[in-house]
């Protein structure tokens, strides 16, 4: 056996041996083991160095909130940083490093900054670097000039940039009871909400469930109380209304009780099993939600608390107890509350010397004389320790570990992400959770009852209560445990001199917290901020209320005036892979329309347009892009044209009040609209600036489908939803995004009609059926179909919806219906060819900037009724003569014209100078055999017959235009109304 590994006891397998390296140094371990627990057994007490001073750092904690040894693991060429020992599962073939050491973890170069001193302190970056004048370098520039090297210090592991090869993966669940721990409380409250019938679900961070019943060395029901929790579980698992999830965090608490959670699927295996994930996020949605996270132990604040062998008692515990580790061979404990004392006997029963006690209570219960005698330790009340010695490994005391108990702060992170702020109990002296605003129950020391006969009644009366079930008598496991009062003394700090820690991972000291409140940050946001304190991977899990203490007695007020901060999520580091899950590796999610894999199979050229992949071109061999688009615009103004319009934003305005808050949106009339009929609406910021426009169906007297530009879906859903949720919550709307919902098709060109009639069945597609704007019903290949006749490419055109699952079937239909009447298939290019000779704008236009006059669509503000913008859009500098205004330009050169070149009334290639305006979008147009533009120039309408010319240096582009009506083609829409 290794020097502190006990000879029995433990959870660990000892048949087992797992051979693993640390720093290069090849180490043994059993299953069971975490990196911690193996390197402990084998006497290593120093696994980090600290973020600001480089101190020397050993194991603090042996779970989630351990804030001293952060590692990096690696696996092959990919690094993952940050990770706690204690959280990392030894396996065959591990290889992990220290970090935040240079050039190795027992001779640090960066330990000099110890001597640093006060120099160091809080705030030092901008109280020493942005002020200083040394020679050149004044103010900012030095703070420029050590930035570099501050940047380089900053941080504790790094991040690799090898591309990571595992696989992740994204699940959604849904249950009637989420319980988070599996402590005696949770595993009390699954079992008695799945007896109620209830689909549960059990998280537990851990690999083991049963969290303190695993080393607590109590009995449960005559047996240890590990054998009971293993028990328990082994009921659970056969029931088909549990789901059991180890190693799974639940990290996020969200609005209608969404949880968000992440599963450890094979970090703790050599090599993950065929097909299986690394991680894998959960997303659960829950109709209640029992938390049972416990508490963490606190530590004390005073000199020298940080050393390599001081240790959280219930760490020590632990690591006793559930790993067969003893964290020293000489232990003595400081203590400022009970639970001490049952560590004291639990390490002494393990093997270990328990030399001294000492305890801040000057009186102390005959039940804790009787434990402390029980483990042969010397009690000395009324004292405290007030300094350590040591380096790399803890020398004062004449012991080799020094546990520390400062007493039990819940773990009521996920209460908080719930909302409300949490309470301060006295008698505690911690902060209970808040009285829930979502559907959650509290059990066990997550409720501040800190004992195991409590957490199991808590833990079942929850369960009933979040499965509906009624409160009855039962007879409950029966507990014996050592006695113990949870309640501490209100005793935080001892100050004496040297350096006292509050935030171990981030350095913060008491006297950082002291010097925060002299300089005036005495929130506890700014304090926060100022010293960092809580601001490591840890998150502040043992120094939040150490640290507000210290502040509250600074200011001379209680902790609960003094407040806390309020937890935000994640609950522990989540791997950003895990986010991405399947779509890992993607910058942006790639949305693809129903008949996106018929494009690619019929010579589709792919390209980005917004979120989503639109065919460009559908090019034949040989073919330049110009010559596609060409061809394909020039055939569907010949003959006839169809396009994949399935991306188009659809939102359903449905309620009552549907006709009325569409004419508060746009800018006309859509109450008078009749049922069957579309119309062409434009709406505005509440600047009045041009926001976007697009087609509005009425389906029914309170039903209407809205399309928005491709672009903007989004925006406009936001813009409907904030104005119906806070500015007219009194109307009775409901709106329902439904772009993906639809498969569109827009078929234009003079033999659009005739290809319609030869496919569509059960209604008439002829003018009288089918007028310009007007909505039919029918089928296409048996499939119903929704055929609005309306045009954005001045041809007579229909747009063919159908449901997105039917999307290319239809399609098919319609290009075959179409090949005798020589039907083409166009993409984007040929699309906004015909979109600028016809003059429609779009985003390009829309940019944010124009208004509607700009952009000649005053014609669609109503006089009749106000609407979003109209109270601003008549303002003075939305009106001027001189604002850029939408025209036409016809290259005068026959050369093509750039977007975004400018427009200017002299030309001088040598200075360039006096833009009048901007090119928004250019083409060649088969219809007019010309190079054309649309553009925005000031005072553009006037100056409609006039010449200028285009000036566009970085491409070395100049020439003349003539500047004409935006309307190229078809400008009386004879075509479009035939």
């Amino acid at each position: 056996m290794s020097p502190r590994r006990t000879d029995t006891g433990g959870r660990v397998d000892r048949l087992k041996t797992i051979r693993f390296t640390f720093d290069g140094v090849p180490y043994t371990g059993h299953a069971g083991d975490t990196l911690a627990s193996a390197l402990l057994a084998k006497g290593v007490t120093l696994l980090g160095r600290s973020f600001k001073y480089h101190r020397p750092r050993g194991l603090l904690t042996a779970g989630v909130e351990e804030p001293n040894a952060l590692v990096t693991v690696l696996k092959g060429e990919v690094r993952e940083p940050n990770i706690p020992a204690t959280m990392v599962e030894i396996h065959d073939g591990l290889v992990a490093i220290s970090q935040n050491r240079f050039p190795s973890l027992a001779w640090d170069i960066n330990a000099v900054n110890q001597l640093g001193g006060k120099i160091l302190s809080a705030g030092f970056y901008y109280k020493t670097f942005m002020g200083p004048v040394f020679g050149p370098l004044k103010g900012t520039r030095f703070w420029m000039f050590c930035e570099h090297f501050i940047r380089r210090a900053a941080g504790l592991g790094s991040a690799g940039s090898a591309k990571d090869p595992a696989r992740y993966e994204r699940m959604n669940a849904f249950c009637d009871v989420l319980v988070v721990g599996s402590g005696p409380a949770g595993l009390m409250a699954a079992k008695a909400a799945a007896d109620q019938g209830a689909r549960v679900m059990l998280a537990d961070l851990e690999p083991r469930f049963g969290g303190s019943a695993n080393w607590s060395d109590e009995t449960i029901d005559g047996a240890p109380a590990a054998d009971w929790a293993r028990r328990t579980v082994a009921q659970l698992e056969g029931r088909d209304n549990v789901r059991l999830l180890p190693r799974t965090t639940v990290w996020g608490y969200y609005d209608n009780n969404t949880l968000a959670a992440l599963e450890r699927v094979s970090d703790h295996k050599e090599q993950p099993a065929k097909g299986e994930p690394r991680h894998r996020y959960w997303a659960i949605r829950a109709k209640s939600v029992v938390l049972a996270t416990g508490a963490f132990e606190r530590p004390l604040v005073f000199p020298g608390n940080d050393r390599p062998g001081v240790m959280l008692a219930q760490a020590a515990e632990r690591y006793a107890n559930e790993f067969g580790v003893l964290p020293g061979e000489r232990i003595a404990l400081f203590t400022n509350n009970d639970s001490a004392y049952r560590v004291a006997v639990a390490l002494k029963k393990a093997g270990a010397a328990v030399v001294a006690i000492a305890d801040i209570r000057p009186e102390l219960s005959p039940e804790m004389r009787k434990l402390a005698a029980e483990a042969e330790a010397e009690i000395f009340a009324g004292h405290a320790v007030v300094a350590t010695e040591g380096g790399k490994a803890l020398s004062g005391l004449h012991a080799d570990c020094l546990l520390m108990s400062g007493g039990w702060s819940p773990t009521i992170h996920l209460a908080s992400q719930a909302g409300a702020k949490a309470e301060w109990n006295a008698a505690r002296q911690a902060f209970l959770p808040p009285k829930p605003t979502q559907k959650w129950i509290g059990a066990g020391a997550f409720t501040g009852s800190f004992s195991t006969t409590e957490a199991i009644a808590e833990g079942r009366a929850a369960g009933l209560a979040a499965a509906g079930g009624q409160s009855t008598p039962a007879v409950l496991p029966v507990v014996e445990a050592v006695p113990g009062d949870p309640d501490p003394a209100p005793v935080f700090e001892i100050r004496a001199k040297g350096k006292s820690f509050v935030d171990f991972q981030h350095d913060v000291t008491a006297e950082d917290v002291r010097l925060a409140h002299r300089e005036g940050f005495v929130s506890v946001e700014h304090l926060k901020r100022y010293t960092t304190l809580g601001m490591a991977t840890d998150q502040g899990k043992s120094s939040n209320v150490p640290g507000l203490a210290i502040m509250a007695e600074a200011l001379g007020k209680p902790i609960p005036e003094v407040g806390t901060t309020r937890f935000r999520p994640p609950f522990a580091p989540v791997s950003i892979g895990s986010l991405a899950a399947e779509r890992f590796g993607d910058l942006k999610p790639e949305r693809l329309t129903p008949m996106h894999d018929w494009h690619l199979a019929h010579g589709a050229t792919m390209y980005s347009a917004g979120l989503w992949y639109r065919p460009m071109i559908y090019g034949h061999a040989g073919e330049t892009i110009e010559q596609a688009y060409v061809r394909e615009a020039k055939a569907t103004r010949e003959s006839a044209g169809i396009v994949d319009v399935s991306t188009l934003g659809k939102i359903a305005v449905q309620g009552p009040d549907a006709a009325a808050f569409l004419d508060r949106v746009y800018t006309n009339m859509f109450s008078m609209l009749a049922v069957g009929k579309a119309r062409y609406g434009l709406m505005l910021r509440e600047d009045g600036l041009a926001f976007d426009d697009g087609t509005t169906w009425r389906l029914g007297e309170q039903d209407f489908l809205m399309t928005t530009t491709t672009a903007n879906a989004g925006k406009v859903m936001q813009h409907l939803e904030y104005f119906l949720d806070v500015i007219w919550p009194e109307l009775k709307v409901h709106v329902t995004s439904v772009t993906d919902e639809w498969a569109g098709a827009a078929i234009g060109g003079p033999k659009a009609r005739q290809i319609l009639a030869a496919c569509v069945t059960g209604t008439a597609v002829d003018n009288a059926a089918l007028p310009f704007m007007g909505i039919v019903n029918g089928e296409v290949a048996g499939v119903p179909v929704m055929i609005c006749r309306l045009s954005f490419s001045g041809e007579m055109a229909f747009e063919v919806y159908c449901g997105a699952g039917h999307g290319t079937h239809v399609w098919e239909a319609l290009v075959q219906a179409g090949e005798p009447f020589g039907l083409v298939t166009y993409g984007l290019e040929a699309l906004g060819t015909m979109r600028i000779e016809k003059g429609h704008v779009t985003g390009a236009e829309i940019d944010g900037r124009t208004t509607a006059r700009d952009l000649h669509l005053d014609w669609m503000l109503s006089k009749k009724k106000p609407f979003i913008g109209s109270a601003m859009m008549d303002r003075e500098g939305l009106i001027a003569s001189d604002r850029l205004e939408l025209v036409g330009l016809i290259s005068l050169d026959n050369r093509p014209l750039n977007g975004g070149a400018h427009i200017v009334e002299e030309l001088d290639e040598a200075n360039p100078h006096g833009s009048i305006g901007h090119i928004t979008a250019c083409c060649y147009s088969p219809a007019l055999g010309k190079h054309i533009a649309l553009a925005l120039v000031k005072g553009g309408k006037a100056r409609q017959g006039t010449r200028a010319h285009v000036s566009d240096p970085l491409r070395n582009r100049f020439g003349p235009v003539e500047i004409v009506s935006n309307h190229f083609f078809d400008p009386d829409g004879s075509r479009m109304h035939g």
